[in-house]
Order: structure tokens, then sequence, then C-alpha cells
């Protein structure tokens, strides 16, 4: 319709529009800025018109942008590649981490994790059990605080039992998986290797076929003695020394049943820490061969198929082959001086001291490390 167009509104329409449009102006006029602003607030508080473009947020800003995640942190060859995962077990609650020292893992797949129990902490607990995927389960062993070091699990005709170092009460102690207590065995003075009882301080023990318990005794005299499955003591197996059969902190221990290096038939793999070296014996303590390719101060062995584990207190984790070569070291952080350190010290994918680790059931590898706020590294095998 054009500004000629005939106009249908009811007489005296124009007239009374055009007063209005000029009290409005006027009263516009009067009201001033703040005048405006309170008009303003009533409108927006009666309810925006339909055309109203929808009111801002005050409080609204950008959304945070979430950083992206690190990339998995991955070490080793092809054919011994893992992920590596730090503080993968960690304290329950009260409880403080002190010398990570043991690692086992029954036949249901809970873990079980031996430490000599931090200064700090309120859950004096030595063992800590875990479930296969790292949850907390329950704790026990207060007798062990201070002295928990070796941690081995065997199963005896169907029924799994926990064998204990305690270095500082100087006992082998064979418990349930539960920390029941079957024996307890002290220092063999019967063996005529010791003139007191203290001279002696077992580290590790290793299983023979027949049950024998072989125990090294790698913080007292450097012995290795075996023992039956009843605690009684049988013989010494190894003297210290630096030659062929002789030891020196016979740290850790395993009983290899591969074909390999040394012959078929079961042998014991010792960590012949003080010297430097893994040496392998017959059962009764014939030597048989070293092996020192890659080794530097082990501390314990695992065999899983063709493969024997070997954490190794300088800083590195070795992965052996059949031959007893090195086929992987792992995490190598040799030279390391971060004993003693914060935890924010601890260099991601950097081992401080390796001081056991085993094979878990699905292939990867757990290990335990020697400080004294504890560390426990999973290192998740990759396709």
């Amino acid at each position: 319709m054009n500004e000629h167009a005939r106009d249908d509104r009811a007489p005296g329409t124009h007239a009374t529009h055009a007063s209005e449009r000029r009290a409005f102006l006027a009263a516009v006029a009067g009201l001033g800025a703040a005048g405006l602003a309170a008009s303003a607030t009533r409108r927006v508080a009666a309810g925006r018109l339909a055309s109203d473009p929808p009111a801002a947020s005050p409080s609204a800003v950008a959304p945070p942008v979430p950083a992206k995640p690190a990339p998995p942190l991955v070490v080793g060859p092809a054919g011994a590649r893992f992920e590596v995962v730090h503080d993968w077990l960690v304290p329950p609650k009260g409880c403080m981490f002190g010398d990570t020292h043991g690692v086992a893992q029954d036949a249901k797949g809970n873990i079980y994790l031996a430490h000599t129990v931090h200064p700090e902490s309120t859950l004096r607990d030595a063992v800590v059990v875990y479930s296969r995927d790292g949850t907390f389960l329950r704790s026990f062993g207060k007798e062990f605080a201070g002295g928990a070091h070796g941690l081995d699990l065997v199963d005896e005709g169907g029924t799994e039992f926990l064998y204990h170092c305690d270095t500082a009460r100087r006992l082998v102690v064979k418990t349930g998986l539960d920390g029941t207590v079957v024996w307890e065995a002290g220092c063999p003075m019967q063996s005529g290797a010791y003139a007191a009882a203290g001279e002696w301080c077992p580290t590790n023990v290793a299983f023979g076929p027949d049950g024998t318990v072989f125990v090294g005794d790698g913080y007292g005299k450097s012995f290795i003695h075996a023992f039956s499955p009843k605690g009684e003591w049988k013989s010494v197996v190894a003297r210290p020394g630096a030659g062929k059969g002789e030891v020196s902190c016979p740290h850790g221990m395993t009983v290899d049943l591969r074909k390999g290096p040394f012959g078929d038939g079961p042998k014991l793999v010792v960590a012949d820490r003080g010297n430097r070296r893994i040496q392998y014996l017959s059962l009764d303590g014939r030597h048989l061969g070293f092996l020192a390719e890659g080794v530097r101060m082990p501390c314990d062995m695992k065999v899983r198929g063709d493969r024997m584990l070997v954490p190794d207190l300088e800083s590195v984790v070795t992965i052996l082959g059949p031959d007893g070569t090195p086929v992987a070291q792992l995490c190598d952080g040799h030279p390391s001086s971060l004993r003693g350190a914060a935890r924010e010290s601890f260099v991601p994918g950097r081992f401080v001291h390796p001081h056991d680790a085993i094979w878990l059931a699905n292939g990867d590898i757990l290990v335990a490390e020697w400080v004294p706020i504890g560390r426990v590294t999973l290192l998740r095998a990759t396709a």
C-alpha cells in the first residue's frame, strides 16, 4: 500500500496515534540516559519480545581446550616392545611404600608386593595384595615391616604358598596366601658355616622340582643352602668366593628347566651380584657356566618360555634369550643417583634401581624398585 492508498482506520485514528507518538518522544527526551536504562530494565523484566536477539550470559566464557594426552611411552626393540606405566600399583589408604622389594603372582592372577614400609606410613602391613588389574584387595604382614625382602610363590601339591625372606629378623618364613605362618627357619648353625646366628641374612629362595628350597644368604656370608619344604636344613650348595662354583652376594635365584645354555635338565641359576655375573650350577652345586654379557648387578631371574627376565640394580631390566645373550635392555637409567630423590625427579622411562621383576600371566612385566619411597612399574607388552 502506498502513501496515497486509502486508510480504512476509523475516523480520528490518525490524530490519536500522532498524539501518542508526540507524548512518547517527549517522555524519552525527559528520561535521559538513566531513564532509558531503567526503562530497558523494566522492558526486559516484563519479557523479551519474540523479535529480540537472545541475551548473552554475562558469565559465558570460551570452554578450556583439553590438553592432549601424552602419547604412550614405549620402549624395547621389535619383538620385545613394552609400554611403560610407572606407579601402576599405588599404596592403599594409610599406606606409604618403603623400599619395594619383591613381587609375585598367584594362579588367580592376584599380585603380592613386599615392601619395607615407610616410616611415616600408618598402615604397617608389609605385604600388599592387588587384583590382576592393579586394584587393592588386602594387606598383611606387620611382622615383616623393615625387613620384607625376597618374596616367592610356589604351588606345592595344589596349594600355593609364599616364601618370605626377612632381612631384619634374618628368617625364611613360609606362609599361606593369607599370611598364616607355616614355618620359620633361622640360621642353619648345623651347617658349620657360621660362628654366630647374626652372620646369616637370607635374601631370596628358589624351588627345585623335588620340592627342595634353595636359600641364598645374600646379605650374610654368601652361602647357598638347601632346605626341605618343611624348613629342615639339608646341605650347603655353594660357598663364598669369586671362582667357579663360588658366589658373592647370591641375591636371587631360580631353577631353569629349559633346554639352553650349559645343558638340559633343571639348573640352579644364581644372581651372583657381588661378582657381577649370573652363574649356572647343577642342583648339587657343581659349576656349569657364567653369563656376563649385558649383566651388571643382577638381583633375580624369572623364566617364561625361552626368555629369562633379569632385574638389575644398576638401573635396567634385561631380557635374555635362550642362548643367554641379551634380547632387550629396558628403561636403562644407568648411571643413576636418584635413589633418595623426590618422585618428581625420577625420569619417565628410566629405572633407578630395579630389585625384583616378574612375568605376569598375560606376558606383561612388573618391576619393583629399591627406592625408599617405592615404585612399581608395569611394562605392558605391545602387539
